[in-house]
């Protein structure tokens, strides 16, 4: 693939919870052929984007948890969106909730995947920076058992040959910490995508509420400057289930601008061309990593806590 291109941010409105990943995935799939239609060559579509975001609810009922999970990508409902980006020779990175066996154990994980425009996964991500709480905490508005539900990704911060150049993912919160980007930097990620699920209400800290949305695009454009790559950050937004969901979907140059931004919270295309060759501006300038780093002197950043 060519280093320039067109790509969208795939925003989706809010899903419901009784809605089936059919009525998901078409929507999705609809907005893969608009994207074909307006020229572009890659999306990214956001977290858990098959089903409403069910952390907010509190069980302990195992079937019903696994529910909410696939066992198998693709599988029969997803499939179509497979055959669409196969058909237009459209690529995109999808979050989902993954349910796996690894000796002998049942094991689950906040999952993202690349698949390229040939409808083939190339790439896989779990996410690392869980937030929330272990426990049922019926004094909150609406639960956040990411903690309780899923494991921390098991598979690092992989960088991958995709899409013309070096592509990286990571998942919601992890956008929030410095390391998550700087270790694919060092990999030599150019585009970074990730897609998130994000409440304006923040039970531990409500004063920050107003912040959301600026906390949103602050941490993702420093980490798209101080790392030279593009970064994608797409949402699934909106009022889902009683809980308002920031939008904000954006395409970020590795300046830190943003150059295309969503204007909704609903189902919503954000396109920019982008072009993989800008990285070098920054980094064989101001962050030439080889030559004005100092590791040695970050050391503290690896101690183990206390």
């Amino acid at each position: 693939m060519k280093r320039e291109y067109m790509a969208a941010a795939a925003q989706l409105g809010p899903i419901a919870k009784d809605e089936p990943r059919s009525s998901a995935v078409s929507r999705m799939v609809s907005l893969l052929h608009e994207a074909k239609a307006r020229g572009v060559e890659v999306v990214v579509f956001p977290e858990l984007a098959l089903t409403t975001f069910f952390p907010r609810w509190y069980t302990e009922d195992d079937a019903e948890l696994d529910a909410w999970f696939e066992t198998q990508m693709p599988n029969a409902d997803v499939q179509p969106l497979f055959d669409a980006a196969a058909k237009l020779n459209v690529g995109f990175y999808l979050g989902y909730a993954e349910l796996v066996v690894q000796n002998g154990k049942k094991q689950r994980f906040n999952t993202s995947i690349i698949v390229d425009g040939s409808g083939k996964i190339v790439g896989k991500y779990r996410k690392i920076h869980l937030p929330g709480h272990f426990e049922h905490e019926p004094w909150r508005p609406f639960q956040h058992l990411e903690k309780c539900y899923f494991e921390k990704g098991d598979l690092g911060f992989p960088v991958f040959d995709a899409f013309g150049g070096k592509v990286g993912m990571c998942i919601c919160n992890d956008r929030r910490w410095p390391e998550t980007f700087r270790v694919m930097g060092l990999r030599g990620a150019e585009l970074v995508m990730l897609g998130y699920n994000t409440p304006r209400h923040y039970p531990l800290a409500p004063e920050h509420d107003h912040l959301q949305d600026f906390h949103n695009h602050l941490c993702m454009q420093a980490s798209a400057y101080a790392n030279g790559c593009w970064v994608i950050g797409t949402a699934k937004a909106g009022l889902e289930e009683n809980c308002d969901l920031i939008g904000g979907s954006c395409i970020i140059a590795p300046t830190g601008e943003i150059v295309a931004k969503a204007q909704s919270v609903d189902d919503e295309l954000v396109i920019a061309k982008i072009n993989l060759d800008r990285c070098k501006e920054l980094r064989e300038n101001v962050f030439n990593f080889s030559l004005h780093r100092q590791p040695n002197e970050y050391t503290d950043i690896c101690a183990p806590k206390d």
